[in-house]
């Protein structure tokens, strides 16, 4: 029994802010989290939506076959986008376990670089598939204006 009172979670006497302090660490933790499982969720999706063979369900006339570089593409985006999840899931865990030990001691550190470093990895993985719709539309594999 006494592994399990290690993982028991301490009782602070709610003096100032601690208690809401925590609770919105919490809040921000589950923020992530949902964040990162969206994030995978669509990766799976679209994983699960390239398997699909449609030429058999649609009465429409045979659909062209996906391309090589078509397949890659995808495979690339749906690797990107697990990553992004999963990369959002490890740095919201790692970052709620760092400023509950930093709140304990009276201290705080805002998140600057991760949640910029977030927002980059989404916006070049948004630019990265904006420019692969239009290079697939174009079909030479050259973004507009190039």
């Amino acid at each position: 029994m006494k592994v399990l009172s290690r993982l028991r979670t301490p009782t602070y006497q709610n003096t100032g802010s601690v208690a809401r302090d925590h609770l919105a660490l919490e809040r921000t933790f589950l923020a992530w989290l949902r964040t990162g499982l969206g994030f995978v969720a669509l990766g799976i999706a679209m994983e699960r939506l390239a398997q699909l063979d449609l030429t058999a369900v649609l009465p429409t006339p045979p659909l062209p076959r996906p391309s090589e570089r078509q397949k890659v593409s995808s495979d690339t985006l749906v690797g990107a986008l697990l990553g992004t999840g999963g990369g959002a899931i490890a740095y919201g865990t790692a970052r709620y376990f760092s400023t509950m030990r930093m709140l304990e001691r009276g201290l705080f550190r805002p998140a600057y670089y991760g949640a910029g470093a977030f927002g980059v990895a989404v916006a070049g993985l948004a630019g990265t598939v904006y420019w692969a719709a239009v290079s697939d539309r174009r079909g030479d594999g050259e973004a507009c204006g190039e």
